[in-house]
């Protein structure tokens, strides 16, 4: 079973929006965009234990905290809707009446009404139009079974409380059916999606923080609770025999101390209390020997090296806690063996090093049946193809959208893969800005750098304004990522120097998707640099680089003092020490005082970039909107 669509209404900071999902899924996106909602409205709906909560939702969870009637007089409503497909035989037996069949090219159920701009519309007849879309779809091969299923939640304003429920989509009763009070009732027409259903789904899911605390106790949907109820279906009631041996446990024997004051306590209560016979009408338990008491303090011990003995899994280091977290993942996998999970994992990066990132996410897009992840990390993004990854973007008006990375038709997938760690990083930035070579990309930064601390220039930092810095890897080769990046829905600029031969008409069109572009008026940047900045920096980078292990020896010293022959020199320099590890353009710009020395060109270039980027619609990260909550931490 696998998680199709999830459409989302007025849940937190979300006002509406649908996000498809694939097999494999990453979610990226600035902090609140919605990464975390996504999640969160995937366990409201299929979570078995995420019921027990209460309040299952509360005030910040509705869009604004807005939950009293409104001017319309209807109560607020959180609505989610999922969409399962790929359901086992056994499945399809059990949830047979409630399925509807779905198109998996259109990503849509065939009996639901095709969007207003399909293409398939007809303005001059859209009504014969939808038939016949209705029809194409109804003959689909790809049509398969779907079950769609729908959480609601709301404020009851005569309880003075929140309420929640998850149920079948379809099908419904029709309201006129129903009377006054099932009408008044929360998914009224409905049929409940109750616990033991939502246990078909196999739904996991792991938050950051509940790594070390709820991840890794016995509370009800924790990690361990999950291995607990997978393994008493093969070996039994686990929580029935363990509280049998707790009861057999003795404190106060003969032996203890606690004998004595048991029979103290004992005899000073007959003297108001009328006890039972027998020694055991005082007596010490272990615990309350409840079940909901032993998930509280019943703990895990771990003894690890080079200690010698167990200590409680909260002892232990966050590496390890998280390494932890780790294997209890194997061992559900395991544990379901044929029977796919369906795992949403937030920032599985936290506290882990890249390599154990990478090999957490090999394992579970291995063993699962589906992964939904969200993540900053390039390490985690870069082990999902293009295909996988779907950027959420959310407006000032509330509408979450979800955009996969595509790439254009003539875009070859060997370069994505040639450039998957830069890709990763794009795509987590605000905006992206496409460089020509290694030697832009290294001093384009210290140039940012410069201008920002020049009190002089209202200028933004490329980090602070979220722009990441892609190498194209030449100047041909710039304009080819406008439309990869632009497809996002990023601001996307470029900058080359003036190439050889002119580009043709394919990529000159190319450039008209940059935000904002730049033709170096140099056929080298080294040109640019040598006679853009203030020859007194010049002077002073040659003075800092000449005691350097790496001088280039062949290139000597200057002919003389004069400014030309400096800059004949600096060139010579420049072009002997290229790139970004060991080159020296990076160098000469950190010579540059202030943005006066600075090049003029690349200064002009990046205050464009700046003023764009301020005057662009505000974004998820600035608003002052909605609730006291943020999104990633709730």
């Amino acid at each position: 079973m696998k998680v199709a669509r999830i459409s989302v209404e007025n849940f937190r900071r979300v006002r509406a929006g649908t996000v498809a999902l694939a097999a494999q899924s990453l979610l990226v996106g600035s902090n609140g965009v919605g990464k975390s909602t996504i999640c969160e409205a995937l366990d409201l709906t299929l979570g078995p234990e995420r019921m027990f909560r209460r309040p299952v939702i509360d005030e910040y969870d509705f869009y604004g905290a807005r939950y009293h009637v409104g001017e319309d007089g209807v109560l607020p409503q959180v609505r989610i809707e999922v969409v399962l497909t790929e359901l086992s035989e056994a499945a399809q037996r059990h949830f047979h009446s409630k399925m509807r069949r779905w198109s998996v090219t259109r990503a849509r159920f065939l009996d639901e009404e095709p969007p207003e701009n399909s293409d398939t519309a007809s303005s001059a007849d859209t009504a014969t139009a939808k038939a016949a879309d209705l029809v194409a779809q109804a003959d689909a091969k790809d049509a398969v079974w779907a079950l769609p299923v729908l959480f609601l939640g709301r404020y009851d304003p005569e309880e003075d409380d929140f309420v929640g429920g998850t149920f079948f989509a379809h099908p419904s009763r029709p309201l006129e059916d129903l009377d006054e009070e099932e009408r008044s009732k929360l998914g009224a027409g409905l049929k409940s999606f109750t616990r033991k259903d939502k246990q078909w789904c196999r739904f996991l899911y792991l938050r950051p923080n509940r790594i070390g605390s709820r991840a890794l106790s016995f509370q009800r949907g924790s990690l361990l609770d999950t291995i607990v109820r997978l393994e008493s279906q093969q070996a039994g009631p686990l929580w029935e025999t363990a509280l049998g041996r707790l009861r057999e446990t003795v404190i106060t024997d003969e032996a203890s101390g606690f004998s004595s004051i048991r029979g103290q306590v004992r005899k000073r209560l007959d003297r108001f209390l009328n006890l039972v016979d027998g020694p055991d009408a005082v007596d010490l338990g272990v615990s309350e020997l409840t079940r909901e008491h032993l998930r509280d303090v019943l703990r895990l011990f771990i003894a690890s090296q080079p200690g010698m003995h167990g200590v409680p899994f909260g002892r232990l280091s966050t590496g390890s806690l998280n390494l932890l977290v780790f294997a209890l993942l194997t061992y559900i996998a395991d544990l379901q063996g044929e029977q796919a999970v369906i795992f949403a994992m937030e920032e599985p990066e936290i506290a882990l090093s890249p390599h154990a990132q990478r090999r957490l996410v090999d394992y579970v897009t291995e063993k699962m049946g589906q992964v939904i992840v969200t993540s900053h990390s390039p390490y985690v993004i870069e082990k999902f193809d293009h295909q996988q990854i779907v950027v959420l973007d959310r407006g000032t008006d509330g509408h979450l959208t979800g955009t996969a990375l595509t790439l254009p038709a003539d875009y070859k997938v060997k370069k994505y893969l040639t450039n998957r760690r830069q890709f990763a990083e794009a795509v987590l930035a605000r905006a992206v800005l496409v460089v020509e070579g290694a030697t832009e990309a290294s001093l384009l930064p210290i140039v940012a750098a410069i201008l920002h601390d020049d009190p002089s220039v209202a200028y933004r930092h490329l980090d602070l304004a979220g722009i990441s810095i892609f190498n194209a890897g030449n100047d041909v080769s710039v304009p080819l990522y406008a439309p990869v990046f632009a497809t996002l829905g990023k601001p996307v600029f470029g900058i080359h120097d003036t190439p050889n031969d002119e580009f043709d008409e394919e990529l000159q069109t190319k450039t008209t998707q940059f935000t904002c572009y730049e033709v170096i008026p140099f056929i080298g940047v080294e040109d640019l640099l040598v006679n853009e900045v203030a020859i007194a920096a010049q002077r002073r980078f040659l003075s800092t680089v000449k005691g350097r292990t790496d001088y280039p020896g062949e290139c000597g010293a200057p002919a003389d003092e004069f400014d030309e022959a400096i800059r004949a020199h600096v060139r010579k320099l420049l072009k002997a020490r290229k790139g970004s590890y060991d080159g020296y353009a990076a160098l000469l710009i950190t010579a540059c005082a202030n943005a006066a020395e600075l090049p003029q060109t690349l200064v002009d270039f990046l205050i464009r970039i700046d003023t764009a980027l301020r005057s662009s619609a505000t974004t998820p990260d600035s608003e002052t909107v909605q609730t006291g909550v943020d999104d990633d931490g709730a």
